[in-house]
């Protein structure tokens, strides 16, 4: 697998995204108990996905990343040439938002400092969680308010707004590390911070799943609803396609409440 690793750091692919490519093609082969990658053909990816599908019950996008896996090594470095892999499609679902008051509940909740500062920053920013694990001390102007993601997804730098208040109290944190939060060993890892916000969420006696990226929907379609120009959105959370920031335009249901029916003007 070296070969693929190679690959996929010269691309400037993630850390997460090189090591669930691995994972994912050294299952592969151990499911094909290990046959060599150049006995590959078409019909064993198939039979995988399949296997992923009927025995493993795979959620379309689970299945639709393994796809794309095996793909990249087979036909992007082994030049496999396979084409014409089908697999399910992936159902468009809105994602879930908390409302401000839930936001200020969680916030409360938060069981230490650390934590408390972890959630106001993913939703005073919209960070994802892997730029908040690496976001370093050097990385915030104070005085402009704002940060600074670096290497971000697509290794884009990007620049991001943060609260006066969130502000006010990191510069009251003790900066032990060069990390903004660090862990034992370099950043925090993002498995802690999804524990950090699950738990959280727990204490607040929310009955929906919050993740991080449940703060980072709930960031844009606040900003949303308080008029902010979808591009200035698009640009904040660091989407490439504006159409996918565009899904926030269909679950800001505050807007929708503000509509005057037509019937009430007869």
């Amino acid at each position: 697998m070296q070969d693929l690793h190679t690959e996929l750091k010269l691309r400037g692919y993630s850390l997460e995204t090189i090591k669930t490519y691995l994972k994912i093609n050294q299952d592969f082969l151990e499911f094909h108990k290990k046959r060599p990658a150049s006995q590959i053909e078409i019909s064993h990816i198939k039979e995988y996905l399949a296997y992923l599908v009927s025995d493993r019950r795979a959620a379309p996008r689970t299945v639709n990343l393994a796809r794309s896996a095996l793909l990249f090594y087979y036909n992007d470095v082994l030049g496999k040439g396979f084409t014409n892999i089908k697999t399910p499609k992936i159902t468009s679902s809105l994602p879930s938002v908390l409302t401000k008051s839930e936001i200020q509940r969680l916030i409360e909740n938060a069981g230490s400092g650390k934590s408390r500062l972890i959630i106001m920053m993913l939703y005073s920013s919209g960070l994802r969680v892997s730029e908040l694990a690496n976001l370093k001390w050097d990385d915030i102007e104070f005085n402009e308010k704002i940060a600074w993601v670096r290497h971000g997804k697509g290794r884009k730098d990007r620049m991001i707004v943060l609260s006066e208040h969130l502000l006010k109290d990191l510069s009251k944190a003790e900066k032990v590390s060069k990390y903004v939060f660090p862990g034992r060993n370099g950043p925090i890892t993002t498995r802690n911070i999804q524990k950090i916000i699950s738990s959280t969420a727990k204490n607040a006696g929310l009955n929906k799943k919050v993740t991080p990226h449940t703060l980072r929907h709930s960031f844009a379609t606040h900003l949303l609803e308080n008029g902010t120009d979808i591009r200035m959105i698009q640009e904040l959370l660091g989407h490439s396609n504006l159409q996918t920031t565009q899904i926030y335009t269909h679950i800001s249901s505050e807007k929708k409440k503000l509509i005057k029916n037509p019937l009430d003007d007869i």
